[in-house]
């Protein structure tokens, strides 16, 4: 039966190259020579009868058959870890381990709050935060490597195999220093914020598109000074200290906003605005200690 000549390794090296989009750190990070990653893949191929990568100029991109393919397997990696977890649980009696993607806007303004309420129902189940850019996040969530995304909506193209859960909605805000040169009432900000460095987001982060649109907006193509982060810890201090402009998601800078560090410019930026929530597989398997940290996280949300 074709079920019976598909084996773990074959699976597992799978989803690692479409995670990594290469076959050299798809070997890097399972440990074994790139032509042992090569000759799984091809077995896996011949086996299936359908090509599962292709080339795409120097690097190679996943089929159409092998987009279908990637669902299942991480499925079935997912299924196969929870049952190695669900062992491991009868033997320590410790409940069953958490893992969650959060985008630096929710990291600071939900998740304490949400920890805190998870960590009183006693459930024993280990909690591993993981935090970055959205595009990263969602491929972890579909191979099976995290439970639970929070964060913004992604792109209809990007949420194929996943639901989404609006917990509330944000802007992006341009953030400095008090007593920063911008900060002056009355001052024409587009006309001067290109003498200033500018913290932009990625351009693989979700709030991405909309500040580029709302910068085109108000006539500003390019700016001379910019740095791309997705560091909350960076933009803080660099921007503490210095005449930049932080662009970012309210809620990462809510705390600094609030006691004064931080100040908001007086720009429109209604449009940005976008929801906030949960993202989950539509195949999943919900535990109960998992239940009980998505009730946490709506109440912690509910304080916004």
């Amino acid at each position: 039966m074709l079920s019976n000549r598909i084996k773990f390794r074959h699976l597992h090296t799978f989803v690692e190259v479409a995670r990594q989009k290469s076959v050299m750190k798809a070997s890097q990070i399972l440990h074994v020579s790139q032509p042992a990653v090569t000759k799984t893949m091809r077995e896996l191929e011949e086996i299936l009868g359908v090509p599962l990568l292709e080339r795409d100029g120097r690097g190679i991109k996943i089929t159409r058959f092998g987009d279908v393919f990637l669902r299942h397997a991480g499925t079935a990696l997912t299924a196969l870890r929870q049952g190695f977890d669900s062992v491991s649980q009868e033997v320590d009696g410790s409940g069953p381990p958490i893992r969650i993607g959060a985008l630096p806007t929710v990291s600071t303004r939900i998740m304490p709050r949400a920890m805190s309420l998870f960590l009183t129902e006693k459930t024993g189940s280990r909690i591993k935060i993981v935090t970055g850019e959205n595009s990263v996040l969602l491929e972890q969530l579909r191979v099976g490597d995290l439970d639970l995304v929070v964060g913004r909506l992604a792109a209809p193209e990007k949420m194929t195999g996943f639901f989404f859960e609006h917990l509330y909605s944000e802007k992006v805000l341009f953030l400095v220093r008090a007593g920063h040169p911008l900060a002056h009432e009355n001052t024409p900000i587009f006309d001067h914020i290109a003498q200033f460095p500018v913290l932009m987001p990625t351009r693989k982060s979700i709030i991405r598109p909309f500040v580029d649109r709302l910068l085109i907006a108000n006539g500003i193509g390019a700016l001379p000074i910019q740095i791309e982060t997705v560091s909350d810890a960076f933009g803080r201090a660099f921007v503490r200290e210095s005449d930049a402009v932080w662009i970012i998601s309210e809620g990462v800078a809510a705390a600094d906003v609030a006691e004064g560090k931080l100040v908001p410019l007086d720009i429109d930026t209604d449009e940005t605005k976008g929801p906030v929530g949960l993202t989950m597989r539509t195949d999943m398997v919900q535990s109960a200690a998992l239940q009980i940290l998505i009730q946490t996280i709506r109440e912690a949300a509910e304080d916004i």
